[in-house]
């Protein structure tokens, strides 16, 4: 039937559909009408044909067959903590995130968990020897699937500090890799580089930096095979965010293989925090919906949502539910699990991954021949570069051509939020002595909601 049907038209090539667009413009320039520049400087054009095309397409490396929902805990009360996380299992999360900024008791987390189904990540904000050794012996005598996520780097660039010093960090990082060398114990985080403002070609390449640092260090000893975990933050460039997480799997192999390392990575995603609001925030919802389809379709292997009051409120069963659910709707209901690699061969999206990849190549080459990524965050070049891409990001914001509905268009000047705040929704300044300058994650509707807030 789909061979007669399409027997029945004629090919027709790339230059007859431009063609084609010119006539109908009557006169309009084509490029400065429907070709559009983004700020990662990707011209984009109003239709992409198989003419545009010299060879087939490569497989993006490590691409999951399956992914995961997960849901994030922050570690307070142990025995609270158990109760959220068995409840959360119970209603369909299928891994955990444990954020917790001291050490605790893992036999009280983990009463009655189920090892065999559900996949531990950590998010720890200490560095303990001590503790990991014995996180490690109570997980693996229960067979756990689990990813430490020690980053000590990005530590490093988000807090202006180490979590000791560069010595005892390193130490401390080389003897738990030497003892655990088939463990999911590095990561990279690239989060914080999108909730700071950094685009696309500067979050891909600053990660890829960032773990050639990990690998240069931890394969000069003759470490065998050390695993990876990226961290990433998907914003709402929907097509564009399909094709960055493409893109961070062919780097990265690239990468790896030179190495002589495995070329598979495992990717955390996550919605950004950026363009988030306090005002009509039920569009949250929207934004994290589309931002968790783009993780999906990228080819993540495990994503987590925020809820829609994440800024504001306290972490509740509501908020959590409604996140929760939408990941559940998506994977169940959407059919986003039918298929595993849906963007392969959409024109479109192989242009953007290529694009990214070559554009964050290029800045990734010219970091290492400047000293590395370490060198660059110690002498401030990577903090600047994030500032001035974030402040070209405001300025849009600002203008009203970067759009956040219900902020900086259409907003309800009726809403009221200054009573319902639980938590302080804005940067919060911690004075105190760095080593380096931290990259400071800000949301783009701060100074516009702290106006609001102050008129209200």
């Amino acid at each position: 039937m789909s061979e007669f049907l399409f027997n029945e038209f004629e090919t027709i090539s790339a230059k007859q559909w431009k063609q084609k667009i010119q006539v109908d413009l009557k006169g309009a320039n084509y490029n400065d009408t429907l070709v559009w520049n983004s700020t990662e400087g990707i011209n984009v054009k109003p239709f992409y044909h198989r003419d545009d095309f010299q060879a087939t397409f490569s497989a993006v490396p490590g691409h999951p067959k399956k992914w995961s929902i997960a849901q994030e805990f922050f570690v307070d009360d142990e025995s609270i903590v158990n109760g959220l996380i068995l409840e959360a299992i119970k209603n369909g999360t299928e891994a955990i995130v444990l954020a917790s900024e001291k050490e605790f008791d893992p036999s009280k987390i983990f009463k009655n968990f189920s090892f065999e189904s559900v996949t531990i990540y950590f998010k720890l904000q200490f560095l303990s020897e001590n503790f990991f050794f014995q996180l490690k012996q109570f997980l693996s005598e229960k067979k756990a699937a689990v990813f430490y996520n020690i980053d000590i780097i990005g530590n490093l660039a988000r807090s202006g500090n180490w979590f000791h010093n560069l010595n005892q960090d390193h130490a401390i990082l080389e003897k738990i890799i030497s003892e655990n060398r088939f463990e999911n114990i590095l990561s990279v985080d690239t989060g914080f580089y999108q909730n700071a403002g950094a685009n696309m070609v500067q979050q891909l390449a600053y990660g890829l930096a960032h773990a050639a640092e990990y690998l240069n260090h931890f394969t000069a000893d003759g470490a065998k095979n050390p695993k990876m975990t990226f961290q990433i933050a998907n914003g709402s460039n929907y097509f564009f965010e399909i094709a960055k997480i493409r893109a961070l799997r062919k780097l990265y192999a690239l990468l790896a293989s030179e190495f002589n390392v495995s070329e598979t990575c495992h990717v955390i995603a996550r919605p950004s925090k950026r363009n988030k609001t306090i005002y009509d925030y039920n569009v949250n919802m929207l934004r994290t919906t589309t931002e968790c389809m783009s993780a999906v379709l990228g080819g993540a292997d495990t994503i987590g949502n925020i809820s829609y009051d994440y800024l504001y409120h306290k972490s509740n069963k509501f908020g959590e539910r409604i996140s929760r659910n939408q990941l559940l709707i998506l994977k169940a209901e959407s059919y986003f699990e039918t298929v595993s690699n849906p963007a392969d061969g959409a024109y479109y999206i192989e242009q953007l991954t290529d694009e990214l990849a070559e554009k964050s190549l290029a800045l990734f080459k010219d970091i290492e021949r400047n000293g590395g990524f370490l060198s660059q965050l110690k002498e401030g070049t990577i903090q600047r570069k994030i500032k001035e891409s974030a402040n070209k990001e405001q300025e849009l914001f600002d203008d009203a051509k970067l759009v956040l509905l219900g902020t900086n268009k259409h907003p309800n000047a009726s809403d009221r939020m200054k009573d319902d705040l639980e938590l302080f929704p804005f940067i919060k300044t911690k004075v105190r002595k760095t080593l380096i300058s931290p990259i400071i994650e800000r949301r783009l509707a701060e100074k516009m909601e702290q106006i609001r807030l102050n008129n209200e």
